[in-house]
C-alpha cells in the first residue's frame, strides 16, 4: 500500500487510518475476500467501538443538560435587561455553580465533538482518495455487487442511467435519512420550545445532507450510512439505558441532598436617645 503524504494537518490522520484500512484488507485478503466496501464496514465497527465511552460521555452531558436548563433558565431571567460588569460577573458564577452541582462543564459535551472531528475530517479524506491509499490493489474499489464502484458518485453514476446509479442513489437517501433518526432521537431528550426547534433544524439537515451526498464518493457514504446506523442502534439499547441509569442516580442524588438555607441577618438599628 502506498500512502499519500498530504500536507495538510489531516495527512498524518489520514495515513494512520490508512494503515488500519490497509491491515483489515489484509486480514479478509486471508479468507480470500478482496472488497474494499467489507473493510470500510469493518473499519467503521473498529472506529465506533473505540469513540464509545466519548460518546456516552457526550449523550450523559446533553441528557443533564435537559435536567440543568431550567435552573440555568431562572438565573438567565434573574439578570435580563442586566449589562453591568458586576451583573453579568454574577450571572456568570451562578451558572457556573449549577454546573458544578451537576458534576459537569459547559464543554462537557463539546470536547467528545471535537476528538471526533478531526478524525472524520481524516476519514473523509481517506475515503475521497482511495486509489491513493490503495494503489496497489486495482479494481477492488467496490461493495460486492451493491456498489461497484466507491470512488463514483450519485451524481456520476446515475449519468450513466437509473439502473446503474440506482444502489448511489438508495445510499444517498439513506444518507440523508440516517441523519434525521438521531436528531430526533435527541429531540426527546429536550422540552418545549428547545423541542420543537431542534426537530425543525433536523428536516433542514437532512434536506441539506441531499445536496450535499450528491456528489459525494459512494465509500464515504458507506461508511456514513454504517456509522449512523451503528449510533441508532446503540442509542436504543447501550447508550439509553447507561443516561437513564445516570439520571435516576441524579436525581436522586439530589433528593437526599442537605437542604441549604440562606439565612440572612438583618441590619440591627441603633435606638434613639431619648432627650434630656
Amino acid at each position: 500500500m502506498i500512502l499519500t503524504k498530504a500536507g495538510s494537518i489531516l495527512g498524518p490522520i489520514a495515513t494512520v487510518l490508512g494503515y488500519i484500512m490497509d491491515i483489515l484488507f489484509r486480514f479478509t485478503d486471508i479468507f480470500g475476500i478482496f472488497n474494499v466496501g467489507l473493510c470500510i464496514i469493518l473499519f467503521t465497527i473498529v472506529m465506533k467501538t473505540l469513540m464509545i465511552p466519548l460518546t456516552i460521555k457526550q449523550q450523559k452531558t446533553t441528557k443533564l443538560m435537559s435536567v440543568m436548563n431550567p435552573e440555568i433558565q431562572a438565573i438567565q431571567k434573574k439578570y435580563k435587561g442586566k449589562t453591568d460588569n458586576e451583573s453579568l460577573q454574577r450571572q456568570n458564577v451562578e451558572v457556573q455553580a449549577v454546573y458544578e452541582k451537576y458534576g459537569t462543564s459547559m464543554t462537557g459535551g463539546c470536547l467528545p465533538l471535537l476528538i471526533q472531528m478531526p478524525i472524520l475530517l481524516a476519514l473523509f479524506t481517506l475515503l475521497r482518495d482511495l486509489p491513493k491509499y490503495f494503489s496497489d490493489h486495482e479494481g477492488v474499489f467496490s461493495f460486492f455487487n451493491i456498489l461497484p464502484d466507491l470512488t463514483a458518485s450519485p451524481a456520476t453514476s446515475l449519468a450513466e442511467g437509473f439502473t446503474a446509479g440506482l444502489p448511489y442513489l438508495i445510499a444517498l437517501i439513506l444518507f440523508s435519512v440516517l441523519t434525521l433518526i438521531p436528531q430526533l432521537m435527541q429531540s426527546r431528550n429536550q422540552t418545549g420550545a428547545q423541542a420543537q426547534s431542534m426537530r425543525m433544524m433536523s428536516f433542514v439537515m437532512t434536506l441539506m445532507m441531499l445536496f450535499v451526498g450528491w456528489g459525494l464518493p459512494a465509500g464515504v457514504l458507506l461508511y456514513y450510512d454504517v456509522s449512523t446506523l451503528w449510533q441508532v442502534v446503540q442509542q436504543l439499547f447501550v447508550t439509553q439505558k447507561v443516561i437513564e441509569k445516570a439520571k435516576a442516580e441524579e436525581e436522586e442524588r439530589m433528593a437526599n441532598a442537605p437542604i441549604q438555607v440562606d439565612v440572612v441577618r438583618r441590619e440591627r438599628k441603633p435606638r434613639p436617645h431619648k432627650k434630656s
